[in-house]
């Protein structure tokens, strides 16, 4: 009698898990229909309300177009479309380029974007909008906006010593391209210009138990990365020390148990594998960051921390070109990548400069620049939304 009690308690059980079993959740679409002219460097967020919001920038090109402005998009919540794209911001004449996004604890959405003053990446300069109203139809109704001017720390000694040392510790001679960096290096170190213009986001901001806000920075005119940090909720805003390693540029930032920071940064087309820098003190300094063994085409890539601990990455996972496009799953806090599967595994097109967050249902969304070829050999592009569970990537991806 026991011995059937049992088995039968254990029926029972078995036929609870596989009714409240779900399948692996996957679902994509475009935001808009392909288009010929450029649309790059999406953020998204999920709005207090649910919906969900993308940002992008579109113009004729990028910072030598001084037609390029940022887009924006709303997909309601429920809804399987998104709504008509329209204009968010610009400062005519000038290109505005990359954007950054987040919902801070009290409901404000931040946007941050930089507008290139000379056609340059080196003159950059990188603006916010913040707001906690939104109109009947859901957009963002901007309240405050700024220009955010850092004064960092004179960094001339630090980054030519960190140069100098990464040079000696090299095995195989400069290219010509890492031969005119380094000379441009010494030639702008010193220059207060070229220390406080230039800075640009990619990557959303990390806001901290205390909260502290930390927006991710890089510049191209030394291939190194800092930390814009706000300790009164985005009134005032100030410069990290750098983080130095000899192409390390738009890190993403992501938080331990422990209280350590780890940033992971795209390798600027030196190593071609992602670079690591970690910090101690809530992202006041940065260790120099060093080659991981993840690929990396010179290509953006994004991470979060998920409800469970568990780390997200999204990348281009391979050391050259940008056709193939994957999530990876740690749950050890980045000691290992376990899981890994691919959001776009193509022989040809750029599916990159991704964003990823998860939604309070627990649901990951990634958001990434699709560049593909249309009918008749003309370039498409759009903004490409991919909405799934972790589920999904261990159900796909190979576990190492």
């Amino acid at each position: 009698m026991l011995r059937h009690g049992l088995l039968t308690s254990l029926f029972l059980l078995s036929l609870a898990t596989s009714l409240f079993a779900q399948d692996p959740y996957f679902q994509a679409e475009f935001i808009f229909p392909l288009r010929e002219d450029h649309n790059h460097a999406p953020a998204i967020v999920e709005l207090p309300n649910g919906d969900f919001y993308a940002t992008w920038y579109r113009g004729a090109g990028e910072r030598q177009a001084d037609d390029v402005v940022i887009m924006g998009a709303l997909k309601k919540k429920g809804e399987s479309e998104w709504g008509s794209d329209y204009q968010v911001a610009d400062f005519p004449g000038f290109p505005d380029c990359n954007t950054a996004m987040i919902v801070d604890p009290s409901g404000n959405l931040w946007l941050f974007w930089p507008t290139i003053i000379d056609n340059n990446w080196e003159s950059a300069l990188t603006n916010f909008m913040v707001t906690n109203k939104f109109a009947a139809d859901g957009k963002p109704e901007w309240g405050r906006h700024g220009v955010m001017f850092l004064k960092p720390d004179d960094f001339e000694k630090d980054l030519i010593e960190r140069t100098d040392a990464l040079l000696l510790s090299r095995q195989e001679p400069l290219t010509e391209r890492q031969s005119n960096y380094v000379a441009t290096i010494r030639e702008r170190a010193g220059q207060k210009l070229y220390q406080r213009l230039g800075w640009m986001p990619r990557c959303k901001p990390t806001i901290l138990p205390s909260g502290r806000m930390i927006l991710p920075l890089y510049t191209d005119t030394f291939s190194i990365s800092l930390m814009a940090i706000s300790d009164d909720g985005g009134g005032s805003w100030r410069a990290s020390k750098p983080l130095y390693g000899f192409g390390n540029i738009q890190p993403t930032v992501l938080r331990k148990n422990d209280g350590t920071l780890v940033a992971y940064q795209r390798d600027n087309g030196f190593e071609k594998m992602i670079k690591v820098s970690v910090s101690k003190d809530d992202g006041e300094t940065w260790s120099d960051a060093v080659v991981s063994d993840m690929p990396n085409p010179s290509a953006g890539i994004d991470a979060v921390r998920l409800a469970n601990g568990h780390w997200a990455m999204i990348h281009n996972d391979v050391p050259k070109g940008r056709h193939k496009l994957a999530v990876s799953i740690s749950d050890d806090e980045g000691e290992t990548w376990k899981w890994t599967r691919r959001l776009e595994d193509q022989e040809a097109g750029s599916y990159h400069y991704p964003a990823i967050m998860q939604s309070e249902d627990g649901r990951l969304h990634a958001i990434y620049s699709y560049f593909t070829s249309k009918e008749g050999g003309k370039e498409g592009k759009t903004m490409k939304h991919a909405e799934f569970d972790e589920e999904w990537v261990m159900a796909g991806g190979e576990e190492k």
